[in-house]
Parts: C-alpha cells; structure tokens; sequence
C-alpha cells in the first residue's frame, strides 16, 4: 500500500518562476524553460547548484530535453527525469520532486514544465487493436455531450454553462502570464464560432507554448540556505490515481477526479468546505461544473447557481480558477500542471495582486492526464 506524503518529512515550495503562455512563436523551448527556471531560483534567493535533482515534465517536444536546457545554468552532474503524463505531465514531475525531497532522497528538487506546440501522437493507435471509436470521437464531441447531458438531467441554459468562461477570462485578464488576457461578456463568448455542440471557441482551452518551474525543499534545506519561512507554501498531499471500470452512463473523468481529489483531501487531514481557492483542469466549460461538484463542495446540479451568484469568483466563498484556469491561462500541456502550482503559492504567500483570494491559506491543483490519470495536490500557508 502507497503511504501518504504526511508520512514523509515535511515539503515545501520555495521559489517559482514563468514564462508567459503564448501562441506558437519562434521562441526555442530552451529560452522558454530557461526564463521560469531562472525566476524560480531567483525567487527561492538560491543558485543552480543547491540543487540536486531535476525533474522534466513535456508532452509534445520529443526524447531527452533536459540537458540541452539545464547545461546553460551549470555541469552540476545532477540526476536529471524526464516525465510524459499528457496534460498532467507537469503535475507528474512536481509529485516526482515532492516524493524525492520528502522521502530524504536530496533537500531540493527542481520540477519544470515546458512544451511547443507539436502534433499529438498517441500511443493508444500504436496498439495493433482496432480502437472501435476511432476517429469518431474527440475531446470536442466528448465535453459537448457531456455538457448537454448536464443540462438535460439539471434544466440549465448553454448560457449558464458559458458562464465558466466569462469568470475565467475575467480573472486571466488580471494575469500577467496568461496567454488570453481579455475580459470577455457572456455575449462575446456565445457568439464565436462553435467547435461542437453548444461549445463555442472561447469556451475551449487553446493550447500554446510557455514554461513554468518550481523548486521544492526540506525543512533542512531552508535553514541551510536561511530561505526566507514567510515565502515557503507546504505541500501537504500530492496524490496521483488512474482510471478503474465505472458504472453505466459515468464519466470517467469525473469519477476518477471525485476519487483523486478525495484521497488528497484524505492524505491532507482537511475537508473540502476548507479550501480557499482551487485550480481545476477546465479544458472545456463544463469541466469545472463537473469537477467542484465532484471536490464536494458543491451538490450535484447546483454549480451553475452557485456560479452566479459569485460563490467561485475571487473574494467568494471558494476562488475556481483565480488565474484564468486553462480556458484562459492557457493549456501548453507540459507546463499546466506546474504553473498551477505557481498561481497557489503566490495566492497563499498573498501576492497574487489584483486577482488575489482574501486570506487564502488552503490551495488545490487538479488536473487529468488522458489515458486516464489524474493528479492533485494540496498545499498550505
């Protein structure tokens, strides 16, 4: 049996750093990881060569990334890992660093994630077995019916759906890092073009470029190098599950995330109601519909109303998404789970500036990796 990371000594996030999420440019992944990397140190106030293991999380840039990216900051010799989960690759890597300092494996670990934009290719059609589905499917057509049948089974409105995207563009407009940072109107996010079924344009995550970073230390490692306390956020659960069979008519997204996120709230000794802020896999606009209500912080059926009435807004009663989630922040795959990581800490240190959640001192990162994974973690002030 797995132990919970409450087992180990305590983690900590002591220094995180960005690159802007982007459309496709000429920019080479290795400026783009340099950038977070760099600002991560630079926050943490320590040098490249404190730290001693890093840990890679990319979906679409090929075999062996890391070293032609981290020569440029020192030979160190290093352990180096290079970590592909779908879009939860970078999720993977900081579960990765976490274990390793927490287990006394090293005192610091560095977890990046970065990614371009490239074709997907996924293993499952290298299988040699006739997938029945095929190419009859997509994520589109996917969260499209799974929105109607929400909407079916509650009586709410397209319009009720795609309120998910006029919070989250809202918030991302106040986010430095966010590769769409306009504030859309309800009007505006109805009227794009639709990809399938009530989904329009903005309600689809785009998927760019960009990078993300954060380094993860002991107790031990924050005296040694008289880090400042007040910047440190505790990792207090980081918990990774796959799919099993479910039942009839269930998603196996949202069933995998109600089992995932309640073993990391298990493993963190809180209750959901406790969380003050949460950072969801919203690829789609009914995602985050699905996945608060399955968190149990809401009752099935009732997030739309609580939507509107300001219950997942920043200064409500629990932030969904404070950086914009990945409908507005961006989904360039490898770097995700990790920049969701970044938006936490700067919440729970309180520098999160306009889009900042009164007295945040609880976080939650989500997100799903296809196959199906998914990963959560749960830090604290």
């Amino acid at each position: 049996m797995r132990r919970p990371l409450r087992e180990f000594r305590p983690v900590y996030v002591i220094g995180i750093g960005l690159h802007p999420y982007q459309s496709a440019s000429e920019t080479s992944y290795v400026e783009l990881g340099l950038t977070a990397i760099r600002a991560a140190l630079a926050d943490a106030a320590i040098n490249f060569s404190a730290v001693e293991s890093a840990y890679t999380g990319t979906a679409l840039l090929g075999m062996a990334p890391s070293r032609v990216m981290l020569r440029h900051l020192g030979a160190s010799g290093l352990p180096i890992s290079h970590i592909e989960n779908a879009s939860a690759s970078g999720s993977t890597a900081v579960h990765h660093a976490a274990l390793e300092v927490a287990t006394g494996a090293c005192d610091i670990a560095l977890a990046v994630g970065v990614d371009k934009p490239a074709p997907i290719r996924l293993a499952h059609h290298e299988t040699g077995v006739r997938d029945l589905i095929g190419d009859h499917d997509s994520p589109f057509m996917h969260f499209s019916l799974l929105a109607h049948d929400y909407m079916h089974r509650y009586g709410f409105t397209p319009e009720q759906i795609a309120q998910v995207a006029v919070k989250n563009y809202r918030n991302a407009s106040k986010n430095p890092y966010a590769q769409r940072r306009t504030a859309y109107s309800l009007e505006e996010v109805m009227a794009g073009p639709r990809i399938s079924g009530m989904l329009t344009r903005l309600q689809c995550c785009p998927v760019g470029e960009g990078a993300a970073a954060v380094i993860i230390a002991s107790e031990d490692a924050i005296i040694q190098y008289g880090i400042n306390p007040s910047q440190c956020v505790r990792i207090l659960s980081s918990t990774s599950r796959s799919e099993k069979l479910y039942g009839p008519g269930a998603d196996s997204d949202t069933e995998l995330t109600r089992e995932t996120l309640a073993a990391s709230c298990a493993e963190a000794g809180i209750a959901p109601a406790e969380l003050d802020l949460v950072e969801f896999h919203d690829g789609f606009s009914i995602e985050e519909l699905l996945y608060v209500e399955a968190l149990g912080v809401c009752p099935p059926g009732e997030a739309p109303r609580q939507l509107a009435r300001g219950d997942f807004d920043i200064g409500g009663r629990i932030a969904v998404n404070p950086s914009g989630g990945l409908l507005a922040m961006g989904h360039p795959i490898g770097p995700t789970g990790v920049g969701q990581i970044c938006e936490i800490t700067l919440q729970l240190r309180g520098q999160a500036g306009k889009r900042q959640q009164p007295g945040a001192r609880l976080g939650l990162a989500h997100m799903i990796g296809i196959g199906s994974v998914c990963v959560a973690h749960i830090l604290s002030k």
